[in-house]
């Protein structure tokens, strides 16, 4: 008996049926059959079932007599599928690579839910791709299996067959096949899942959702949409055979209501003669059903209300005037942001007109974030260097209270700071200024960077949309191009990013201005930021800091990190900086020993504050070595990153630690102390002395000495040896680092 029985069915998809039968072939998980329905189809589509069927045993081709339209087409075949789930799969789309590995691996975690619902993504004729805008909905945080009435908001997702798998002996048990007609999908799914025993979600794109272009059958316009007052006759009668289904009622009657009215407002599905007897008909059908009780926003109370009294022309003039008052609503905040926008514009290009400020710098980091990272130390040190400077942060108001005292906050898009950076000698950032700078004769732009790169960075992007996402490379280059100085903390980062960063600037290989702090912080410093953060006296601290990912849209953790405190072990706490702060099918409330500081601004504070680090592929890891303390990657999902986003080297052949493939081997990690063994500490050693060669606590001074002072004389300052340097250390703690138990 296969995993997964694919039901296929075909009409009219002899351009893209090959392409969505490759794509289950192709898959990497092969316990499943294929059973194409060839529904009559006046073109090829039988035909190329049979070679498939002749070519692959997996492969079965039914034909059918005449034409039954899609929902038959799918009973019939239900009728010859032996999976345990069933999987429905219409002939012009496709599954992703790996998505019943993906489906395979979240239904065995789960515990073979009646019900798994996953994600689409809409694929256009241009190429395009877009994610499904509701996919929030599918955050696996919480129970890992539901009904539906712990998580009712599912039912806002695109209510269609092929984005769920179906356990084969619940929809057995349960007796549901497709009925005839268009909008088949509605009589299948809801009752599917308000009599699902258990429900999963998995946040994934599966399946790529072809928007053609002519030759859509909803897209159609024809007096068959008329059938979607019979299939919602289904949906009232199966609620009514069932008493305790009658709390959804109320909901089933807003969603026709707005199934209904969103048919109605579409200009290409109704024919014109026919729009008066599809609103007579809806009212009918709303008077029929009506049951109060759910909620209804603002905005569509009175359309609702119109419709079940059958005033049409009543309606249509509200939805015109509604139409047009969005339309002026946009044109006026169009037309304020553009007055605005041209009085920021002409300011800016009278002020850069004004002599520039000799003794003005500006300052900026992750993206207009507070004060920190590698600019916030140089201009700590430009403070306390240069004579007669004035500094300036730009920051969102939120973050404006990160700024020291003496240093001007600018907030972004204001006169100000448009002032600022037409007129400050020196401009600084680790990310890029507003598109609409133009650097002066005169000035002068450090970019510093975010770290040392693993990870894929600039135009190295041009062969990975996925995680270019869109990147304006000429304007990419257009802001290096204004780079004068680009800070390295290591030669790998200087060859990476002459590389992808091509143009004429002088790079300063000079370390890393924000790892500084790593050398110049004593254990009572320490002592107090780990009391600051709420860490017991005596508890060893994990700080977890995975990064982004890239191939997500709704970011998580991949490890469950209440399991890991368990077998960590009373004396340990976790400082979690991560989306989520347990793995799949958690629980969302916090443990009291994982201490959550995602919101926390300095990367640095956590890291002095902790005992060992545990990441994946962040940046983090090539600063954090500086303090001598133990780094465990976990590296659970390196195939998929890997293709994604690329990294410059193998990490897992030159990691700073110990490495685990998988939250198992993670475990084991801890529970047999290998984190911080002899094994640890030589590796540690060895990415140390090839990644942080300057980093003694003098980056900034050098920094600024070569690019505020121009002094090039002795610069770089000499650099201690490895075994000279003194990170910071921890405080003396009675029982800290105690053993962890299984």
């Amino acid at each position: 008996m296969p995993r997964f029985s694919v039901i296929v069915p075909a009409f009219r998809v002899q351009a893209y049926l090959h392409a969505c039968l490759d794509s289950v072939l192709a898959q990497s998980f092969k316990d499943y059959e294929i059973v194409v329905v060839d529904d009559c189809s006046p073109d090829a589509c039988g035909p190329i079932a049979d070679e498939y069927a002749r070519r692959d045993p997996r492969v079965t081709a039914l034909h059918l007599p005449r034409n039954t339209g899609l929902g038959p087409a799918r009973n019939a075949g239900m009728g010859r599928a032996a999976g345990d789930y069933l999987i429905f799969l219409d002939g012009d789309d496709t599954l992703l690579p790996d998505a019943l590995q993906t489906i395979a691996d979240r239904i065995d975690a789960t515990g073979e839910p009646d019900v798994l619902m996953y994600d689409y993504a809409r694929t256009y004729w241009t190429g395009r791709s877009v994610r499904n805008v509701l996919a929030a909905h599918l955050d696996e945080g919480g129970p890992a299996r539901f009904r539906l009435t712990d998580r009712p908001e599912l039912l806002r997702l695109l209510m269609v067959v092929w984005n769920k798998a179906y356990r084969r002996a619940f929809i057995e048990a349960e007796g549901f096949t497709f009925p005839p007609g268009y909008y088949e999908d509605t009589p299948w799914t809801y009752p599917v899942l308000m009599s699902a025993g258990s429900i999963a979600v998995l946040d994934a794109v599966c399946v790529s959702y072809r928007q053609r272009r002519r030759g859509n059958i909803l897209s159609t316009t024809s007096e068959k949409h008329f059938d979607v007052f019979d299939q919602y006759d289904r949906v009232f009668a199966f609620i009514d055979a069932r008493p305790e289904l009658a709390l959804w009622r109320p909901v089933m009657f807003r969603r026709m209501l707005d199934h209904f009215s969103a048919l109605f407002a579409s200009r290409d599905r109704l024919p014109h003669h026919s729009r008066a007897a599809f609103f007579r008909r809806a009212a009918a059908a709303c008077r029929r059903y009506r049951t109060p009780g759910a909620p209804v926003p603002r905005r569509a109370l009175l359309r609702h209300g119109l419709l079940r009294l059958g005033a049409r022309r009543t309606y249509q003039a509200l939805s015109g005037a509604q139409r047009l008052g969005g339309r002026l609503r946009l044109g006026s905040a169009a037309v304020r942001r553009a007055v605005r926008g041209a009085a920021l514009r002409a300011h800016y290009r009278i002020q850069s007109r004004l002599p520039l400020r000799s003794r003005d710098a500006v300052f900026a980091a992750r993206g207009g974030g507070g004060y920190t990272g590698s600019p916030a130390a140089i201009e700590a040190k430009v403070r306390e260097l240069v004579p007669g400077v004035r500094t300036a942060w730009i920051c969102r108001a939120a973050d404006a209270h990160t700024v020291p005292t003496g240093t001007r906050h600018l907030a972004p898009g204001t006169f100000a700071h448009w002032t600022a950076l037409a007129r400050s000698a020196y401009l600084v950032n680790d990310a890029a200024f507003d598109r609409g700078l133009v650097k002066r004769r005169g000035q002068v732009l450090l970019q510093t960077h975010e770290g040392t790169p693993l990870r894929t960075v600039g135009t190295d992007l041009l062969d990975r949309p996925a995680a270019a996402r869109g990147t304006d490379f000429e304007q990419l280059l257009r802001s290096v191009d204004t780079w004068d100085f680009s800070l390295s903390a290591n030669p790998h980062s200087t060859l990476v990013r002459e590389r992808a960063y091509p143009s004429a600037y002088l790079t300063l290989e000079y370390g890393s201005p924000r790892n500084d702090v790593y050398h110049r912080t004593g254990p009572a410093d320490v002592a107090r930021l780990r009391e600051t953060l709420g860490i017991p006296a005596g508890s060893t601290a994990l700080l977890y800091a995975p990064t982004h990912r890239d191939y997500r849209r709704v970011q998580r953790s991949d490890l469950d990190l209440e399991r890991l405190i368990r077998v960590l072990g009373p004396q340990f706490v976790i400082l979690a900086r991560s989306p989520r702060l347990t793995g799949p099918g958690g629980h969302r409330a916090p443990h009291p020993r994982i201490i959550d500081v995602s919101g926390h601004r300095s990367v640095e504070t956590l890291a002095l504050a902790s005992d060992a680090l545990i990441t994946d592929y962040a940046s983090l890891m090539f600063d954090y070595v500086n303090l001598d303390r133990p780094v465990v990657l976990h590296l659970a999902d390196i195939e998929a990153y890997e293709a994604a986003r690329g990294t410059y080297f193998d990490i897992t052949a030159f990691p700073p630690g110990i490495v685990a493939r998988g939250q198992d081997e993670l475990f084991d990690i801890f529970a047999t102390d290998h984190w911080r063994g002899s094994r640890s500490a030589q590796l540690r050693a060895a990415f140390r002395a090839r990644f942080c060669p300057y980093d003694d606590g003098y980056a900034a001074e050098r920094v600024v000495r070569r690019v505020f002072l121009g002094e090039t004389d002795g610069l770089p300052l000499p650099v201690p040896s490895a075994a000279r340097r003194t990170p910071a250390a921890l405080p003396a703690q009675d029982g800290a680092g105690a053993g962890v138990k299984n």
